[in-house]
């Protein structure tokens, strides 16, 4: 009697704390109840996250959701191996987001902002950017998404934070200078130029009142005690080309943070003081990051395949799936 009743003590203590023991021994990702581990072999049809899509949070599967992103990300002309690249790329970054929980909405997993993490176009605004090129175009990148199903890219068997951008000027640039060091997102040749890219060089002017006011709003202590023709030093240029830092009255500013205040399509520029007016001109767009986006699809012009073109621009990184 004393030794059953023994053993329903213990019986009654491990189904209490067991699951307190497990519980604490493995931290799982954010994403929605049902979704596989990242690393493990799946189809998209199996992966489910949540967006923050439009204002509204919603629970998605890769299959739905990804077209729409490669459709607002790169134009449907793109070559076929490019649409794959990009596939895979928005893929792989979807799945990092819900596998490190690391995002400014933690509402979601992801959201719909090109900004914050990745563009996205539903049905009705497809029609109206391809009409009557609908039914085509979608199917091009449907099939791009399915041919590519559940395809990833991993550093150590762990989903990559595979960023992209539109198009460089010559070199990508190194993660270091903007986020910090990883060694799949360093600087690498891409072969996009004026030819293949819409508004590839462009230029901003700004009047010498705006100059000034726009510093000071943006709290840089620069000494615009002089004449205008004065103002701008020399310029640092990183490993990629672009402005690390430029000497603006006596005080150095990041190229990162004229780009955020005046605008800039990149930090690919040069600043000159011109005809009275300050005037950049700017050779790409977007943060220069990862993969060219243009820079893709010329190399699939140029008979890469998707695979080759992942391995370019994020070299050391490995195609799992």
């Amino acid at each position: 009697m004393k030794l059953n009743v023994i053993l329903a003590v213990i019986a009654l203590v491990i189904a209490l704390t067991l699951p307190l023991i497990l519980t604490g021994t493995r931290a799982e990702p954010r994403q929605a109840e049902g979704s596989p581990e990242p690393t493990a072999a799946l189809s998209d049809d199996d992966f489910i996250f949540t967006v923050l899509d439009d204002g509204q949070v919603r629970t998605v599967t890769l299959s739905e959701w990804l077209p729409g992103v490669v459709a607002a990300e790169v134009p449907a002309l793109f070559h076929t191996e490019a649409l794959k690249a990009q596939a895979v790329a928005a893929r792989t970054y979807i799945m990092s987001r819900c596998r490190t929980g690391v995002a400014a909405h933690p509402e979601a997993d992801i959201c719909d902002n090109y900004a914050c993490c990745q563009a996205h176009q539903a049905q009705d605004e497809l029609l109206e950017k391809w009409g009557d090129h609908y039914d085509e175009y979608l199917a091009k990148i449907v099939s791009a998404v399915q041919d590519t199903d559940g395809e990833y890219l991993v550093f150590n068997g762990e989903p990559i934070q595979a960023v992209f951008h539109s198009s460089s000027a010559g070199f990508t640039e190194d993660s270091s200078a903007l986020w910090g060091a990883l060694p799949y997102l360093v600087s690498v040749s891409s072969p996009e130029t004026a030819d293949d890219v819409p508004n590839y060089v462009t230029q901003v002017e700004v009047s010498v009142s705006d100059f000034a006011a726009t510093l000071r709003t943006a709290e840089i202590n620069a000494d615009l005690s002089g004449t205008p023709d004065k103002w701008v030093g020399e310029s640092v240029l990183d490993s990629s080309g672009r402005v690390a830092s430029i000497t603006i009255g006596g005080t150095d500013v990041s190229g990162s943070r004229l780009r955020e205040i005046f605008s800039l399509r990149s930090t690919a520029f040069t600043l000159e003081y011109i005809n009275g007016v300050f005037q950049f001109t700017s050779t790409g767009y977007g943060h220069g990051v990862g993969m060219s986006q243009y820079g893709a699809n010329v190399m699939a012009q140029d008979g890469s395949a998707y695979q080759e073109i992942l391995t370019h621009y994020y070299p050391g990184a490995q195609l799992s799936g």
